[in-house]
């Protein structure tokens, strides 16, 4: 898949107020774009860095622009939209580029389900010989050293997801934790136990539980520069040993 309209590059000055993030284009024009992330982007807004705008011509939008993605360190690119993720994870599946999910001709999003109100992102189902799969999807971003980590701040949202799933792998049903890796560096994916380490144990107890965890990484970039690719081509390691 690709971004919906051509990518302008700026340069970073300020994310703020957590959906706010002024930058200057091209021309030398200050504007104010949309930050579609709430989580603390650790490591994914370095001063002055180049980024990447998508424009909408919506006369309804207040913001103009919005952030897509940012160049990390020279020559690493990571898609900091969180709107993304799903849809990446969702085409990849349906186009049985996943070989882990293949085979299920069904596949519903933000389907209800578990004893904590909770919405799981794909449901997939009609598989002719596997249980129905239920996968939560999560963005990458958090590189350090070729290392990716999840997540980068704590999460007690993440850490209920890791429960429902943990009761749907015990129900009988597959239950999939799905790493969206959206950073080129990335080599491979490892709980932050730095960052939250309840979330980090209860990683490893959910996979003792029968939860089945892959992680696939997306084509920003060619070479040196964006590519505005936002699918899912090279499946990466998951590690969970300390």
């Amino acid at each position: 898949m690709h971004f919906p309209s051509p990518l302008i590059e700026a340069r970073l000055i300020q994310r703020y107020k957590r959906f706010l993030a002024d930058v200057e284009l091209a021309d030398g024009r200050m504007v104010t774009a949309h930050c579609p992330n709430t989580g603390s982007m650790l490591g994914c807004k370095p001063d002055h860095a180049r980024v990447w705008l998508t424009e909408s011509d919506n006369p309804k939008r207040k913001l103009r622009y919005t952030w897509e993605l940012v160049e990390t360190v020279p020559g690493q690119f990571a898609c900091i939209n969180t709107a993304r993720p799903n849809a990446q994870v969702r085409e990849a599946v349906e186009s049985q580029q996943v070989a882990e999910l293949q085979g299920y001709p069904v596949c519903r999003a933000e389907v209800r389900y578990g004893s904590e109100n909770s919405r799981i992102d794909l449901h997939l189902s009609g598989h002719q010989a596997r249980p129905d799969a239920w996968v939560e999807v999560k963005n990458v971003t958090l590189c350090e050293e070729g290392l990716g980590y999840f997540p980068d701040a704590v999460t007690s949202r993440g850490q209920k997801h890791l429960r429902e799933l943990m009761a749907q792998a015990l129900s009988g049903a597959r239950a999939v934790l799905f790493f969206c890796v959206n950073h080129t560096g990335i080599k491979s994916v490892r709980p932050a136990r730095h960052i939250d380490p309840e979330y980090g144990a209860l990683l490893v107890e959910a996979v003792a539980s029968g939860v089945e965890v892959v992680a696939y990484r997306a084509a920003l970039a060619r070479g040196q520069e964006v590519s505005g690719e936002l699918t899912l081509t090279t499946p990466v390691p998951v590690i969970l040993e300390t």
